[in-house]
């Protein structure tokens, strides 16, 4: 009887059955989705059941409990470095960043079983990894709930978007703000995935598309590889997508209040997951269901795309490799980059649109018009896509940045992008480029925890400048040169300075007395008649200026050698030639 109830036991905590692996999904009736809880207890079974699958918990994020990888490699090595000198392609599928879009969250579970258990599939694998974040917002997922996707079709308990912190967590890549970002980071740096994919579902129109997909934006992207993402990589997702009998159209970001205006392609910055990921020249896509669909119907179109995403990589992983080596040689070398861009609406696409009639009736709430789509009128036509943007602010990058230490919460994340940095052995001044800002406007509500700038200006003044020993010297010749560019250049849309993190500079720390620095006033325009002749002229130009006393002091003060250096100067220098540093 002993022996009998010990087998028992065995066999209760044994290797799980390989056929024993349905997913919550799947156990229900297609409208649920896994938990947090259950995705990690189920990725842990696989883990169990295969040697070819290994779950890492990587760090902490918001929420206290740790970002989880599953690593899918058929010959078993789950070394990075290693699997780059076999020269295989790693594709990164990323679920759950915000909770409430959770197709991606079962169709990965669903789709990593069944490469495993199915030869054909399985064949896709021998040059392709696959690295799996399960869920990605984990506090967001443990906000379990059924109604804050108000239009939703299923499933019918999901997560919320905001993290534990309320983050939302696609608008926290280069600022990094939470432990989630800040562990992705480490993943994503170790990991150098040669493909992105983070799975969403899409809000707005009504349409008969299931899938929506927005790719990393071409002109963004390195030309190389946004030849082989436009030309062979994005026609082959479409056709099969196509077959599949899951038609795709690309994100409907639309011009008017409905598609048949015409849609504009998603210019993703640095904030945005693909927007990051392109400044290591990875290739990101991010595929939106439409929230309108079942709920099945959605984690099947999920599950399509991720299969020929796999199947395309496979297929074009040795170009992809090359074109990858090519794009980061040309990023190393690269004098001049782009920090923002502006649609150019002379230049348009047609289409094909699967839609369904835009209507308006009174609204029973308000009385008023209101909009509703007619799906019992559905249409196919072509539609206009604007997808071209061209670049309105470029710089050239320096040799180097040097960075204060004083600037902790920059260095920090420079730091979780492996940024290489080397310090300053002893005190020392440089001549070199430093900005002013000259012009920036604020957002007056709060956005992801910031007051967000933009249209930043700057003057550029060639000076001396004292740097101390521990400041931070940063050449520009290595791997991360366009992520420190978009970064550290403050007109970048998402530099560090636009992100609040030098707005200490902008406050003046020393001022005057009027009735004191009258008299200093007097004897500095005596001793410079050119200020006097400024001065007199802007009071001709201005008639309020001339009529405040404070203001024209102000003036001489500010174009007087008591006026303080630092303020609005941007602490950031940049080293436009290669100089002998103490390092």
């Amino acid at each position: 009887m002993l022996t009998t109830l010990l087998l028992a036991a065995l066999l209760a905590t044994g290797t799980p059955d390989k056929n024993d692996l349905k997913t919550p999904y799947e156990k229900g009736n297609k409208n649920q989705t896994a938990t947090y809880d259950e995705a990690i207890d189920w990725y842990t079974k696989l883990d169990s059941a295969y040697d070819e699958v290994k779950m890492v918990p990587y760090g902490i994020t918001d929420s206290g409990r740790p970002l989880h990888l599953v690593i899918v490699s058929t010959d078993k090595d789950f070394d990075p470095q290693s699997i780059k000198k076999k020269d295989k392609r790693i594709l990164l599928i990323q679920n759950g960043i915000h909770p409430g879009e959770p197709e991606g969250i079962d169709a990965t579970m669903l789709l990593t079983r069944d490469y495993l258990q199915n030869k054909k599939l399985r064949k896709q694998l021998d040059n392709v990894v696959l690295a799996i974040i399960p869920v990605y917002n984990i506090g967001g997922a443990l906000n379990r709930n059924s109604h804050t996707r108000t239009n939703q079709e299923g499933p019918e308990s999901y997560g919320f978007r905001g993290n534990a912190r309320n983050f939302d967590l696609n608008r926290d890549y280069l600022k990094t703000d939470s432990r989630n970002a800040q562990t992705f980071h480490q993943i994503y740096r170790e990991w150098d995935p040669d493909v992105f994919m983070d799975n969403h579902t899409s809000n707005g129109a009504d349409y008969q598309h299931v899938m929506t997909l927005i790719p990393t934006q071409h002109n963004k992207l390195n030309q190389t590889l946004a030849g082989y993402l436009q030309g062979k990589m994005l026609p082959t997702l479409y056709e099969g997508m196509k077959k599949d009998k899951f038609p795709m159209v690309p994100y409907m970001n639309t011009i008017g209040e409905t598609p048949e205006k015409g849609i504009i392609g998603f210019m993703e910055t640095p904030r945005y997951a693909t927007g990051y990921t392109a400044l290591y020249n990875t290739i990101g896509f991010v595929p939106e269901t439409h929230m309108l669909k079942p709920f099945d119907q959605r984690v099947q179109s999920t599950y399509k795309l991720m299969e020929h995403m796999i199947s395309t990589v496979s297929r074009d992983a040795k170009e992809i490799g090359q074109l990858r080596a090519k794009a980061k040689q040309e990023t190393l070398t690269q004098k001049t980059f782009a920090l923002d861009w502006q649609l150019d609406t002379t230049k348009v696409d047609k289409i094909p649109f699967l839609g369904y009639a835009a209507k308006y009736k009174p609204s029973e709430v308000s009385g008023l018009e209101r909009l509703y789509y007619d799906r019992k009128a559905p249409y196919s036509t072509n539609i206009n896509y604007y997808n071209t943007f061209t670049p309105t602010v470029r710089v050239e990058k320096p040799v180097a940045y040097i960075i204060p230490q004083a600037w902790r919460q920059v260095i920090d994340r420079l730091k979780l992008n492996k940024v290489e940095m080397r310090q300053l052995k002893r005190d020392t001044t440089l001549t070199l480029d430093t900005y002013y800002i000259t012009d920036y406007k604020t957002s007056p509500r709060a956005y992801e925890g910031h007051y967000l700038h933009s249209g930043t200006q700057v003057e550029t003044r060639t000076m001396p400048r004292q740097f101390l020993k521990g400041d931070y010297v940063v050449y520009l010749n290595q791997e991360a040169n366009r992520f420190l560019v978009e970064a550290l250049e403050p007109q970048a849309v998402d530099s560090y300075f636009n992100w609040n993190f030098f707005d200490s500079i902008l406050m003046q720390k020393e001022y005057f007395s009027s009735y004191v620095f009258e008299d200093l006033a007097a004897e500095i325009l005596k001793k410079n008649p050119d200020l006097r002749k400024q001065l007199e002229a802007r009071k001709k130009q201005d008639p309020e200026f001339a009529k405040n006393a404070r203001a024209q002091l102000d003036f001489v003060y500010r174009n007087s050698p008591h006026y303080e250096p630092t303020h609005q100067m941007y602490p950031v220098g940049r080293l436009m030639k290669d100089v002998k540093l103490p390092l």
